[in-house]
């Protein structure tokens, strides 16, 4: 059973930064793409940042120049560096791990991010 483990979430001011990090709970599942989404209440998820094995990165246009996606590939673990949070970015956000070749994709539990004063 694969788990992804989502930390670094939490409360705070606007302005103030937090990174998150997402890791694959068992080695033999590779994923080729990694990233996070969000979910609003009443809204669909929505694409954050995602990066592939090659580090190609594809960003939000509400989040680039504030959130860093980086990949550790032999760990499975990506880190999503969020600096100037504003309370737009308040919600729950979600990790996503896929191996496109095998059609598997497994999707985090979610973490909070408050950005409120």
């Amino acid at each position: 059973q694969v788990q992804l483990v989502e930390s670094g979430g939490g409360l705070v001011q606007p302005g103030g930064s937090l990174r998150l990090s997402c890791a694959v709970s068992r080695s033999s599942f590779s994923p080729n793409r990694m990233g996070w989404y969000r979910q609003a209440p009443g809204k669909q998820r929505e694409l954050v940042a995602t990066i592939i094995s090659g580090d190609s990165t594809n960003y939000a246009d509400s989040v680039k120049g504030r959130f860093t996606l980086s990949r550790d590939n032999a760990k499975s673990t990506v880190y999503l560096q969020m600096n100037s949070l504003n309370p737009e970015d308040t919600t729950v956000y979600y990790c996503d791990a896929e191996n496109r070749a095998y059609a598997r994709d497994y999707w985090g539990k979610g973490i909070q991010v408050t950005a409120y004063s």
